[in-house]
């Protein structure tokens, strides 16, 4: 038997340091708060978000994130916010293959009146465009709710 590592060793090993890794940013997410003593985050929370992608009925790709948040309101209730980051795993179908990327939001609702709110939202994912640079891929929406 060679020195060298099986493709099951392999596997094995950048999956633990991929584990590693992802533990690593969870702690480094939860920690950050306490950097910004000054700011007034209302409270934490932990949200996992599976997103599945079937165009013409054929699934091709889902991405699942993990993220650590913070979420409040102005004292008068009619703002509220959130921000949240953390890892997102991108699984591909066409590749069967699982990229660990970062993932954030930050949004924002405004109550107009009772019946009425206006709400926004920006977001990023981290990835790599064909020449194989670090890029992020930003997103947005906008939106009315009105209750009845």
């Amino acid at each position: 038997m060679s020195g060298e590592l099986s493709s099951a060793g392999f596997f094995l090993a950048r999956y633990l340091k991929t584990i590693m890794s992802i533990k690593s940013t969870i702690a480094a997410v939860a920690a950050s708060p306490f950097l910004f003593a000054g700011a007034a985050f209302a409270g934490p929370y932990v949200n996992v978000e599976s997103n599945l992608s079937y165009p013409d009925g054929d699934y091709t790709g889902a991405t699942t994130d993990v993220a650590v948040g913070f979420d409040g309101s102005t004292s008068e209730g009619k703002i509220a916010y959130y921000i949240q980051g953390g890892p997102a795993f991108v699984h591909t179908e066409s590749s069967d293959d699982t990229e660990t990327e970062l993932a954030g939001k930050a949004g924002a609702s405004l109550a107009i009146n009772e019946d009425l709110s206006v709400y926004g939202e920006i977001s990023g994912i981290s990835d790599e465009d064909s020449t194989g640079d670090d890029i992020i891929n930003f997103g947005g929406k906008i939106g009315a709710k009105f209750v009845f």
